[in-house]
């Protein structure tokens, strides 16, 4: 589990990490998934400004986070009702 010194560009720009080699992967990915969501924005808009490029991305993914946050609280609730429900029938079961 060491740290080691990587790259990353995003929107043309390098920017030197230091990490854990655990965490190389999954920040390469983002890295490209930036990169990629910027090219999709360049070629869908007529945005040519980096400030404003990377604004609509973490605007894109801060929006997705809070989408995917929300979702799993009410998948949470349901699985919590089921639990329950099961509890119920289980307690009625063994009451008999």
């Amino acid at each position: 589990m060491g740290e080691i010194s990587i790259k990353i560009n995003i929107a043309d720009r390098i920017y030197p990490l230091r990490i854990t080699t655990e965490e190389e992967e999954i920040i390469r990915r983002a890295a490209k998934l930036i990169n990629d969501r910027i090219k999709e924005f360049q070629e869908n808009y007529a945005v040519r400004d980096k400030q404003d490029l990377l604004s609509m991305c973490v605007l894109h993914y801060a929006t997705a986070s809070l989408k995917a946050e929300e979702a799993s609280k009410h998948e949470d609730k349901d699985v919590a009702k089921k639990v329950q429900q099961l509890d119920e029938i289980l307690a009625d079961f063994f009451s008999e």
